[in-house]
């Protein structure tokens, strides 16, 4: 399981350090920085795909994805007897870091400017990577390394009393280590810790407008995993129906819609969804359901998956559903939350607090102290612990 997650240095984040637990529910007003932490999460998921660089340039670059603040901000600010004020030019370079700490390993990645390019390059500002590290439990130190990145030189570390081993010395400066040079034999952490960051799954605002993919027939084959899009959703249905054995998909079903009954229609190959629902003489198609019930069924075929992954973030699962819908929606996050590690960004109460009311969670209130994205409550002394392997 993920125990932390740190990000340093993107938008309106300063220094962050989160605890995860199996269950973790993020919260705060707007603005407050929720959005920030999910993007950041999906940053560390575009590293195992050698996305990242693509990711951050569709944001509009490094330039407007750095921490915009001071580099620290003093007690007297704080206090309000002076003005927010940059402080001077440390000599410091800037750095976007992304990381996380888990049981069996942790891994972080920094990011900077490029430097060394030709003058007449119009690429100036993409970003590079600096220094990537894999290591052996939830926190950093040097003693824990097991592969070691810095600029484009690759190192395998060893025992005390052997010299470190180069894995390369010509890695591109945007390409990730974890998909340029995962070596099986010689690092297989660098592979696991790849797998299982490309296995992260991310939910966030399904389309339910009437042209949704969800809402038209689609070819169906057999799918444990729901579309990002929601596009396979009939298949997906049919897939849990005929998987999994303990009714959870019906008992989710009745909970939310009693007396509803789901069905997957096949037709030339294409699958129908349809819902029968208590008094009406005849099913509904996926075209004639109303938002919130194609959403409220969408969340049933992601979080009922057969093959649940490592992590689940959604993000703001609350949208588009009736407010007497978010208990039967809790509900069916805890089911899936005994399965896998399930990350929830939403601020309504409702569903936070039937969340929170679980022994496994652990709530992220998150507010603005001085535009900084802060974890409300902590301290020195309740912030996990948190080393970035330096430059």
């Amino acid at each position: 399981m993920i125990r932390t997650i740190a990000i340093h240095g993107y938008r309106s984040i300063r220094e962050l350090v989160l605890p995860l637990g199996q269950l973790s529910v993020i919260t705060g007003a707007n603005g407050s920085g929720k959005s920030n932490v999910y993007r950041s999460l999906r940053l560390l998921a575009d590293v195992a795909q050698n996305a990242v660089v693509s990711s951050l340039a569709r944001e509009g670059g490094l330039p407007s994805t750095f921490w915009a603040g001071p580099e620290t901000i003093a007690r007297g600010v704080r206090q309000g007897d002076y003005r927010v004020e940059g402080l001077a030019n440390s000599g410091k370079p800037a750095s976007l870091k992304l990381g996380f700490g888990g049981d069996e390993y942790g891994y972080s990645i920094d990011l900077g400017y490029r430097t060394g390019l030709p003058p007449a390059t119009i690429f100036r500002l993409d970003p590079g990577v600096k220094r990537e590290c894999i290591w052996h439990g939830p926190l950093y130190r040097k003693a824990a390394a097991m592969v070691d990145r810095r600029n484009n030189f690759v190192w395998l570390s060893t025992t005390k009393d052997e010299e470190p081993t180069m894995l390369t010395q010509h890695l591109g400066d945007t390409d990730s280590m974890l998909t340029t040079v995962p070596d099986p034999h010689r690092a297989p952490e660098m592979l696991a810790v790849r797998e299982a960051v490309r296995g992260w799954r991310f939910y966030d605002h399904f389309r339910t407008d009437a042209d949704a993919p969800a809402r038209t027939s689609q070819i169906g084959t057999f799918s444990p995993v729901l579309h990002h899009d929601g596009s396979n959703l009939a298949a997906a249905l049919q897939t849990i129906l005929e998987i999994r054995s303990d009714q959870a998909l019906a008992t989710a079903l009745e909970d939310a819609f009693p007396g509803s009954e789901l069905s997957v229609e096949v037709l030339d190959g294409r699958f129908n969804l349809t819902l029968r629902q208590h008094g009406l003489l005849r099913p509904l198609s996926a075209a004639e359901l109303s938002d919130g019930t194609l959403r409220y069924l969408l969340w049933l075929a992601a979080l009922l998956t057969p093959r649940p992954p490592q992590l689940m973030v959604l993000n703001e699962p609350e949208t588009s559903l009736h407010p007497d819908l978010l208990p039967a929606l809790a509900r069916l996050i805890i089911v899936a939350a005994r399965q896998t590690q399930v990350i929830v960004v939403s601020h309504a109460q409702t569903l936070i607090s039937a969340l929170v009311k679980e022994q496994v969670c652990v709530p992220l209130p998150l507010e603005k102290s001085f535009g900084e994205t802060v974890l409300k409550g902590a301290t020195l002394f309740n912030t996990p612990k948190w080393s970035w392997p330096a430059r």
